[in-house]
């Protein structure tokens, strides 16, 4: 049978899983407790030998179609939702880690991803940064109690590009588990799976969701590492398919035990969310080339961040690697000109710390996300106080281009 297409797998998701009364979309279950005529299920349930629902706080008929959905986009095996995607990354490695365990991670990060691998170093977790867009930095980190390798797709804000397949042959060779935050890129233009991930994290409140109306994040589990040689995994999770120990832990060490919960409706808006997803990647990064374009050749504008330009360090690994270019660009303004000037002088463009919404965003990336980072790890990672990032948009690009044409005068 062939392969149905990523838009008609992902639209026909909750029609395929037999909802109530033939509705396509499925219903929003805001029920915390479920009861059982038989206690015995009950018990079942909370031991594994039953499939069911115990407690709101772990799981959801709303979240579990979500999760299904995401499975699938990233072609994995299994998936657990969170709050957000702070909260999937920070559960995920509070449940596989312990202390004296060792991450190697790209030192090109999202601010509070550092800043959260910050609290895991005074947990006693062991965190080495490095410039992940070579492989040979990687593996000159490794060491025997290394456990996992994480990296962003495209880096926020400067997006450097980490080589993402030779990491993923090394993590292969060297039986470390391979994260790959795919929110910059989304499953759209990208499948961590293809380079060898062990797992996919998205922020859904970004291109996923798509449109800045709900919070959500995800990790994705891809079937390709093998758990039964991690250490770390605990007796009581390894009553079924060893495929699904790690995920299991991180349900269960993780989002029980931490409690970072994907409400019901925010799993309904981030479902319905996705179902334009590609329609909108493919608008935006057209969007964002053509802006790029433009910022490219205009005299106040000292330096382009953007993949698709071909003079973009890792162009041409982007363009093996990824779909399209996603739509992050950054620029930095010549001397004498203000970035709060130019944002300020912006119609449709709106400063916002957030990405991946219909709208195009902006921000003044020095004096915001990454200020508490301090000045010298901001110049280690190439952003400079002129600094502005863009979340590029699915308005008309005339529109767009207007604006920074003005803006910039």
């Amino acid at each position: 049978m062939t392969k149905k297409g990523f838009n008609t797998i992902n639209l026909h998701s909750d029609r395929r899983d037999n909802p109530e009364h033939g509705v396509l979309h499925k219903a929003i279950h805001p029920s915390v407790a479920y009861g059982y005529e038989d206690a015995r299920e009950l018990a079942e349930v909370f031991q594994g030998k039953r499939a069911g629902y115990n407690y709101g706080r772990q799981l959801n008929p709303t979240v579990t179609a979500l999760q299904n959905r995401i499975t699938a986009m990233e072609d994995g095996i299994a998936t657990a939702v969170f709050a957000t995607g702070m909260a999937a990354i920070a559960s995920t490695m509070l449940s596989l880690l312990k202390q004296g365990d060792h991450i190697v991670s790209s030192a090109f990060l999202f601010g509070n991803t550092n800043s959260l691998f910050g609290t895991f170093q005074s947990l006693g977790i062991e965190v080495t940064f490095v410039d992940a867009t070579d492989v040979v930095e990687v593996k000159s980190a490794i060491k025997e109690n290394t456990r996992l390798v994480f990296v962003e797709t495209i880096a926020n804000p400067a997006t450097q590009i980490a080589d993402l397949a030779g990491i993923g042959a090394l993590c292969k060779r060297e039986n470390i588990i391979f994260c790959v935050d795919n929110t910059m890129t989304s499953p759209h233009l990208f499948q961590p799976k293809s380079v060898g991930a062990s797992f996919s994290v998205n922020s859904l409140t970004k291109y996923i969701g798509g449109h800045g109306n709900a919070l959500g994040g995800a990790i994705t589990d891809t079937g390709l590492y093998d758990w039964t040689s991690f250490a770390n995994i605990y007796d009581d999770y390894k009553n079924q398919d060893p495929q699904l120990w790690g995920i299991t832990q991180v349900k269960k060490k993780g989002l029980r035990d931490i409690g970072a919960s994907l409400g019901p409706e925010a799993a309904h808006h981030l479902a319905v969310g996705s179902e334009t997803l590609s329609l909108r990647m493919k608008q935006a990064c057209s969007n964002a080339q053509e802006v790029a374009e433009f910022c490219a050749q205009h005299p106040k504008v000292k330096q382009v961040y953007y993949p698709g330009l071909p003079e973009h360090p890792q162009h041409t690994r982007a363009k093996e690697l990824f779909n399209g270019f996603g739509s992050i660009m950054s620029i930095d303004l010549v001397d004498s000109v203000d970035c709060f000037d130019v944002l300020n002088a912006m119609d449709n463009i709106v400063s916002s710390s957030n990405l991946g919404d219909t709208r195009t965003l902006a921000i003044p990336v020095a004096h915001t996300i990454y200020y508490e980072m301090g000045a010298e790890r901001r110049s280690s990672m190439g952003i400079g106080d002129s600094m502005i990032r863009f979340s590029i948009g699915i308005e008309e690009v005339d529109d767009l281009l207007a604006d920074f044409k003005k803006a910039l005068a």
